[in-house]
């Protein structure tokens, strides 16, 4: 139980606070990069070519944007400070190859923060694509998978994709305001609320050390330095139901988890987005929860639908509560918080204390050395 004095109980205000009905009219979210943009991308893309080294050694200042890093600073601020999403248009990936279009997202990301990893395996450049898996099986996540995503947040504080192909059919991609949902779960079931702020218990999916505990025990909801955070995702909370030491849902979980669907998936709050192939949408998973509908794959392998995936920590991210990430990861600001602790990683600190010189030699083999 969280103490009520870390609860909020009066609306949310704020750019945060918003409905996609306000803004579906409109392009205020929608950066459309300029012939020059794009050429000054493409000159950052050589020279991170001419330096000839690992994609994942690539750093901000590898990748020299002299006037876009301004409008990325002006991006991150809105992450950050404003309606917590921008929609890049049109990123020509067509011109490049997979290793080309990966370069320019990395370098990109590189200016708005630090990656982190996004599975267990350690990968720090994520490919969203069907791998033929579905979410019955506790060992997948819905990035492998074709399936309906709902309403959720990734478990990072910023969360960027970059379409490199489009699906047959389906896929369309929905994000709406946490604190506008809050604000109207607020409205509708205010006793609801506190049960935010309770230790929820979040599937791991299998990317649990040996050893380690399979879920996080977390709050849904903090209050923080003045703003409101939200992690969600209900098909996680319902399948570590099926540990027995995970204590089981009551019917005023499963009533909060209901209302949260309905508000996140009204017409008026949910702003759908004309994602295409080129696009870079990115969001900080604090404030905007995001949606994909089912979609249908081409059968030819080259032409199936195909997403690359960056999880960030901000340069400069918010102040979270010491519980936020779960009682399994470190809440501080510092780089690397949020993302999934790989393996190899937990194995290495393990032998520091108990040297063994394969576990140690191992720590990086996973790890992406090719070029870009």
């Amino acid at each position: 139980m969280t103490s009520e004095t870390n609860v909020l109980h009066r609306p949310c205000t704020g750019p945060a606070v918003w409905k996609g009905m306000d803004l579906a009219d409109c392009d205020e979210w929608v950066l459309r990069l300029s012939p020059a943009q794009i050429d000054e991308l493409e000159a950052a893309l050589r020279a991170v070519r001419r330096l000839d080294v690992p994609l994942l050694k690539v750093s901000g200042g590898d990748f020299p944007l002299p006037t876009l890093a301004g409008e990325l600073e002006r991006i991150a601020d809105v992450l950050e400070n404003g309606r917590g999403f921008v929609l890049v248009k049109r990123i020509p990936v067509e011109r490049y190859s997979q290793a080309g279009a990966s370069t320019i997202f990395w370098g990109l990301g590189q200016h708005l923060g630090v990656p982190v990893s996004q599975n267990a395996a350690g990968h720090m450049l994520g490919h969203v694509r069907d791998t033929g898996r579905t979410l019955s099986d506790f060992a997948t996540r819905g990035y492998q998978t074709r399936q309906m995503l709902p309403f959720h947040t990734d478990g990072s504080d910023v969360l960027g994709l970059l379409g490199l192909r489009a699906a047959r059919s389906g896929g369309r991609i929905s994000v709406v305001s946490s604190a506008a949902v809050y604000n109207a779960l607020l409205a509708r079931r205010p006793d609801l609320v506190e049960r935010l702020y309770r230790t929820h218990f979040l599937d791991r999916r299998e990317e649990h050390a040996p050893g380690e505990r399979p879920y996080y025990a977390l709050p849904l909801a903090s209050w923080s330095a003045g703003r409101l955070s939200m992690r969600y995702n209900r098909r996680y909370l319902e399948s570590a139901q099926r540990f027995p030491d995970v204590p089981r849902l009551e019917r005023a979980d499963v009533e909060l988890f209901d209302l949260i669907d309905e508000l996140a998936g009204a017409p008026e709050m949910r702003l759908d987005v004309d994602f295409e192939v080129g696009d870079l949408l990115l969001l900080n998973n604090h404030v905007v929860l995001h949606s994909r509908t089912e979609y249908e794959d081409f059968d030819e392998p080259e032409l199936k639908r195909h997403m690359l995936r960056l999880w960030l920590t901000p340069h400069q991210g918010r102040a979270l509560t010491p519980d936020f990430w779960g009682d399994l990861q470190s809440p501080d600001a510092g780089p690397g918080r949020g993302g999934i602790t790989p393996r190899d990683v937990i194995a290495h600190r393990t032998a520091q204390a108990r040297p063994d010189r394969a576990a140690i030699d191992g720590c990086d083999q996973h790890r992406s050395k090719g070029k870009p």
